[in-house]
């Protein structure tokens, strides 16, 4: 079974992008420009960032 990690390979700042890519099976760079697109269209960009790694971060102990 495939699980969502944060990626130690594909790593800017938290490895959220890279762990979603990976986890999706896309380019890194696909989701980065969609956080960004967030961050200023709606302003939840970074929120939405801090959430997913939280979220991660904790399930990597399992």
């Amino acid at each position: 079974m495939k699980r969502l990690r944060l990626s130690q390979n594909n790593r800017v700042v938290l490895g959220v992008c890279g762990g979603l890519a990976e986890y999706f099976n896309i380019d890194p760079t696909i989701v980065r420009v969609i956080f960004v697109l967030l961050a200023f269209m709606a302003g939840l960009g970074p929120i939405a960032y801090l959430v997913i790694a939280a979220v991660i971060g904790g399930n990597e102990g399992r």
